[in-house]
Parts: structure tokens; C-alpha cells; sequence
């Protein structure tokens, strides 16, 4: 299991996550970062975004309207 490294700042609201690049690549594989499926929904999001599909919004829940 791939270990990660977190550091807390004096501030209770904030903390500062370090990771190597080979963490990292653990851990986007188990995210599914690396999947077909995946790959598949960023190009289409990044072809919906340059043709001007997108709507600016302040809240997740904006997206239920």
C-alpha cells in the first residue's frame, strides 16, 4: 500500500499533502485515474469545454437544476 506523507500547518483548516511521483502513480491507478473509461470521459469533456458546452457555477448543488 502506497504511503503519503501530510503535513499540518499551523492553521486547523488547512493541511499540506506531499507526494512523490511514484506515490502518486499508485495512487491515481487505484483511484482508476488510468482506466479506458476514464480517458474516454476527459477527452470528451475537454471537446464539450473548447466547443463552448460549459456553464459557469458557484455550487455543486447547481448542478441539479
Amino acid at each position: 500500500m502506497t504511503t503519503v506523507t501530510l503535513l499540518q500547518k499551523s492553521s486547523a483548516r488547512k493541511m499540506s499533502i506531499e507526494i512523490d511521483l511514484n506515490q502518486w502513480e499508485k495512487l491515481a491507478d487505484i483511484f482508476g485515474f488510468y482506466s479506458p473509461n476514464f480517458i474516454k470521459t476527459i477527452k470528451k469533456s475537454l471537446k464539450e469545454s473548447r466547443a463552448g458546452k460549459v456553464r459557469k457555477i458557484n455550487s455543486l448543488r447547481d448542478l441539479e437544476k
